[in-house]
């Protein structure tokens, strides 16, 4: 049996690196980074190596699961199918079609099957209870996005390669490896803006491992970075040093900008966000002067009180100083799949929308089709008409992941009926009543849709199967494709080929539209894609119709599948380029500055000028080894030092009474968690910070390694009646929390 090198992007968070795997047979011998890929130039980070462990964990499902009662059995597929038949769309005829809510987890991002056949399931569902991790993480992002550009993926990330000066806020992208900024390696990347002679500026809580790596470091008060940009934006108009340069002809709203920040001095900013007012002026002038330029805010902008504020304010600042779609500034990626801002009229647009339907309990605004999943327990919990009564969860854990997961469970434990497809039986999955295993990584073929639109560098990779999946079971999209059949009133036993050809010709009548396409029948794209199925034949199809695509001929230098096949270790598309007007999608046809939706929620934001900083509060974090909780059940990933710990500065702990490496006890008005203690001045005083996706003490699971570090989880203490307004994110940053010795 001969060595084999087989390269595939890694698919475990947002970097997308380049892989070069070995195998012999169905072993797999080495997992090194690809030195000829690109885009991450041979990068590689402990998750890499782990997609080795995650496909031989024994831990993994590989047969689908049915519980009775508090005994689970495998069983064949025809059986789990057959379970859901009887079960499912009987609850849908008695209850209506929103009493089942489906629930999309982070993974389903980073797979392609998932990502492209979950919609079909999800219209078929026609379900209005929508929910998914995007709302504990980045909702604020896209709501603003969508009101100042037109479509909610049309979020500006920094030219990093390019940019002197660099602000980021509320983010460790050395740790998380870049977040809704596809960047691979981008510890080198912020390294090289300083070896160029650019300057990079970290404001947050706490002194992360960016932080260190930065010129200069300045605390913030969690949840007051919107305070912080008013500011520097009040600063800019006060000094006259807005520049909108290119962006001028195509921005509206900047004097309406300027009257909304004049309350929003330094000064007045100052006691409240701890940061001084003579370095809220600097940062303001050196964003000003910097030759090029661009602000950058991630999870810590997104989950707090303020989050779509936060996130709006971000561009604000680069749009005035001249640094929103130029080089080195934030600039728009021109994906070559997937991207709804590389298709229809360039330049205008319908525009963006929230609130076409609101929560039943709470009346939250739908937000991208989803409602915050914070008030996924009150929906199941509340008796009357759309009561929530199934689930389908795909690829996530939001008992670990969202606000109060205590009550959450509680609220799954009482489902009449829940289908989960996951590969491990976790926090969530164990109130299943069926689990259909997903495929390993490693036997599905791979391109990231959804993270390649927010890419530093126009780039695209396929990569093939590493391993031939069994042949005694589904593929994932198939999965999919079976629950759609058994909605659709088909059975258990659907022919998924069938479906397949029909969600393929859907999507090919839609692409029709585009020009190169134009006089093309639906059977004549049909037959050229043949003989492809499944994700890669809508892939194919996205890649030629793309704006890099060969158009089924039109460009016969262009992309498609085939040229992706041929180019293993990726295809360079080149730098970012200037996008404005053509990316826009508003229906002004120009930059909205100061968006309605936006501009009503200010006055919150003024009214917390008034406030006094009180006690102590609770921040999360991130761990280079830990993306997501499945993470844990891996050895290579949770070995070394305790990691799930409460860090706090030492005064704190002083004052407190607490001591390093003892257990502390943390309570909140939504629960009560016990963690070591990690005394370090890399906290801001008043702050304490645990990281997310721990707790895996729950019974009924099973993930021995996971469980073996069980750690707490701090999602436990964030309450699920605080949301942002706007996005309905949850606020898991800037808890107000006490604290006290355990013992």
């Amino acid at each position: 049996m001969e060595t084999t090198t087989r390269y595939r992007t890694c698919p475990l968070c947002e970097a997308t690196c380049g892989l070069e795997i070995e195998t012999h047979g169905r072993t797999i011998t080495s997992i090194r980074g690809d030195d000829r890929d690109p885009f991450s130039r041979g990068y590689i980070c402990p998750k890499g190596p782990a997609l080795k462990h995650l496909d031989t964990d024994p831990d993994r499902l590989r047969r689908p699961m049915i519980r009775r009662g508090t005994t689970w059995q495998e069983v064949g597929w025809d059986d789990a199918f057959a379970e859901i038949d009887r079960r499912l769309p009987a609850l849908r005829a008695t209850h209506g079609k929103d009493a089942v809510a489906v629930y999309l987890g982070n993974p389903s991002v980073h797979a392609l099957a998932l990502t492209l056949y979950s919609r079909a399931l999800l219209r078929v569902l026609g379900t209005r209870s929508i929910f998914s991790a995007s709302t504990v993480d980045q909702m604020p992002k896209h709501i603003s996005a969508g009101f100042m550009f037109g479509l909610p993926l049309s979020i500006p990330v920094p030219d990093v390669d390019r940019t002197q000066y660099l602000l980021i806020l509320g983010a460790d992208p050395v740790v998380s490896n870049g977040s809704l900024m596809t960047a691979p390696d981008i510890r080198e990347r912020l390294r090289a803006i300083r070896a160029r002679g650019g300057k990079i500026v970290v404001v947050d809580p706490r002194r992360s491992r960016t932080a260190e790596d930065a010129d200069v470091h300045h605390f913030i008060r969690p949840g007051t970075d919107a305070l912080l940009l008013f500011a520097i934006v009040q600063t800019l108009f006060a000094e006259g040093l807005v520049r909108l340069g290119h962006l001028a002809e195509h921005t509206h709203g900047v004097d309406r900008v300027a009257e909304l920040a004049r309350p929003f001095t330094p000064d007045a900013v100052a006691p409240v966000t701890g940061v001084p007012a003579d370095v809220i002026r600097c940062l303001a002038r050196e964003l000003a002067a910097a030759e090029s330029a661009a602000v950058y805010g991630r999870v810590g902008t997104c989950q707090q009180e303020f989050g779509t504020l936060a996130s709006w304010l971000v561009d604000v600042v680069n749009a005035l100083t001249g640094n929103l779609d130029r080089p080195g500034g934030a600039m728009f990626t021109r994906a070559a799949a997937g991207a709804a801002n590389t298709h229809g009229t360039p330049g205008r647009g319908k525009g963006f929308q929230t609130g076409r339907r609101t929560s039943r309990v709470r009346g939250f605004p739908e937000v991208m089709g989803e409602l915050p999943c914070a008030c996924l327990a009150e929906e199941i919990e509340t008796p009357g008409e759309g009561q929530i009564r199934g689930l389908i969860t795909i690829a996530g854990n939001p008992v670990l992941s969202t606000p109060n997961g205590y009550r959450l469970a509680r609220a799954l434990a009482g489902l009449d009926f829940m289908v989960s497809l996951d590969i491990y039986l976790n926090e969530t999955t164990r109130h299943a009543h069926v689990i259909l295993p997903g495929l390993s990584p490693l036997e599905q073929s791979h391109y990231d849709v959804a993270l390649w639109q927010l890419a530093i560098r126009n780039y695209a990779r396929w990569s093939p199967p590493v391993f031939a999946p069994p042949a005694d079971r589904p593929t994932d999209w198939e999965v999919l494709l079976r629950l759609a059949a058994i909605v659709l009133g088909q059975g258990p036993a659907a022919d998924t080929a069938a479906l397949d050809d029909f969600v393929a010709r859907q999507q090919v009548g839609a692409a029709l539209h585009v020009p190169a396409l134009a006089g093309r029948t639906p059977d004549e794209i049909m037959a050229a894609l043949a003989p492809r199925r499944g994700p890669d034949r809508l892939l194919d199809l996205m890649l030629r119709t793309g704006p890099y695509g060969d158009g089924f001929g039109a460009r016969p230098d262009g992309l498609s599948l085939a040229v992706l096949e041929a180019h293993p270790h990726g295809v360079d598309l080149g730098p970012l380029e200037p996008r404005i007007p053509e990316v826009l999608r508003t229906p002004s046809g120009a930059v909205e500055l100061a968006p309605d939706p936006i501009v009503a929620d200010v006055p919150r934001l003024r009214a917390a000028l008034a406030r006094k900083p009180n006690g102590l509060v609770l921040v999360g974090r991130r761990d280079l080894r830990s993306n997501n909780s499945w993470m844990h059940n891996v050895e290579n990933l949770v070995r070394g030092r305790e990691r799930c710990t409460m860090q706090v500065h030492p005064e704190d702990a002083a004052a407190l009474g607490l001591v390093d490496g003892a257990p502390a006890r943390v309570r909140s008005r939504a629960g009560t968690i016990e963690v070591p203690v990690e005394v370090t001045p890399a906290m801001m005083r008043g702050v304490a910070s645990v990281p997310h996706g721990w707790g895996h003490d729950a019974p009924g699971t099973r993930m021995a390694v996971a469980a073996a570090h069980a750690g707490v989880n701090c999602n436990l203490l964030a309450d699920e009646e605080a949301l942002d307004p706007l996005s309905g994110n949850a606020i898991l940053n800037g808890t107000p929390i006490t604290v006290e010795p355990a013992h």
